[in-house]
């Protein structure tokens, strides 16, 4: 598909932003305690504020729907990083065991740490995502040292290796889980489902800084992306220190992942669908794909937690499972498209 002209991309964002915004006008009023919209920008600008309004607004909703956004933007970019850099469309972030090795380390903290461990205020709160970071982390540093070849870092065997990761950290998950209390257990499963339920803004303030630093890298970086699409060998000859863009690209899409999945648990096909469909609209400009893939991604969290969080009221069904029951059917249809 060409590349569509910078009004054209400035529209599809206008769009995206406003899809975002409509699911994140529905997530504010509707739930248990339905507010207007005359309650909500009454609440926001402190005109006449009421305690109830403020605590369903500032400690519930807001963050919730803020780290939405979040997280969705991460992981959409993230996978549009990996797909470019593998050149393979059906490349995601959670293919590379990094939601595996940061659920494997939550569930780990969860068995042997909560509830024992005396400590309050901010450290109480992020201990949870700590654990999940340093899991990430640490499935990342296994990846690099197992898909080096002859110095290079293979982008296929990365995959591999990623899979192999993420069957052995989703061993040890499992067997660990099935020797927890019912009450930890069932904590541990809806995390690893990829819910935002107890979102707060220690969590949003622990992702902000990556979406900070970490997006206007991979922007800058993005005709380095397409030269890849040409082959390593062809962005070498064009002047490219192929490998030392790789780590940089995989690094910052990687710290997005890990940061991500440490907060929200593991929301899957996010980073496969947002990128497929980004490109579809952009073409093949990665300085185009990556912005339209992020809102994207921010928009396919913002509503699927809105409707995890009413389809069963009041029972909750994470965010991830909404996306997966899209995902699936989507992933299907691409190997399908890729046989024709």
């Amino acid at each position: 598909m060409p590349d569509v002209s910078l009004p054209r991309v400035w529209l599809i964002c206008a769009v995206l932003i406003a899809v975002i915004a409509g699911g994140a006008y529905l997530s504010l009023t509707s739930g248990m305690f339905d507010l207007s919209l005359r309650e909500i920008v009454q609440t926001l600008l402190r005109i006449d504020p009421v305690r109830e309004h403020d605590l369903v607004i500032f400690d519930f909703r807001l963050p919730r729907i803020v780290l939405s956004v979040l997280v969705g933007a991460a992981l959409g970019m993230a996978g549009t990083v990996f797909q470019g850099v593998t050149r393979n469309g059906l490349a995601d972030p959670g293919i590379l065991g990094i939601n595996a090795g940061a659920g494997m380390a939550v569930v780990l903290f969860m068995f042997f740490f909560q509830g024992s461990v005396q400590i309050q205020g901010w450290l109480a709160v992020m201990m949870m995502p700590m654990f999940g970071l340093v899991g990430g982390f640490l499935a990342v540093v296994l990846i690099y040292l197992f898909s080096q070849q002859h110095g290079r870092l293979d982008p296929q065997r990365m995959i591999l290796v990623g899979i192999a990761a993420a069957s052995g950290f989703g061993a040890v998950t499992l067997y660990v889980s099935l020797k927890m209390n019912p009450n930890d257990f069932e904590m541990a499963v809806v995390w690893l489902a990829g819910s935002i339920y107890n979102a707060n803004w220690k969590f949003v303030v622990t992702l902000l800084p990556w979406l900070i630093l970490m997006p206007p890298i991979l922007w800058w970086k993005g005709r380095v992306l397409d030269l890849f699409q040409l082959g390593e060998d062809s962005a070498l000859s064009l002047g490219v220190h192929v490998e030392r863009e790789k780590k940089v690209l995989l690094g910052c899409s990687i710290g997005l992942v890990a940061a991500s999945v440490a907060v929200s648990g593991s929301v899957s096909f996010v980073g496969l669908i947002a990128p497929q469909i980004a490109r579809r609209l952009t073409g093949v400009n990665h300085g185009a794909i990556l912005p339209v893939s992020g809102l994207i991604g921010a928009a396919l969290v913002v509503w699927a937690d809105f409707i995890g969080k009413t389809i069963f009221a009041p029972a909750e069904l994470a965010a991830g499972i909404v996306i997966s029951i899209i995902g699936v059917p989507y992933f299907i249809y691409l190997l399908m498209k890729m046989k024709r």
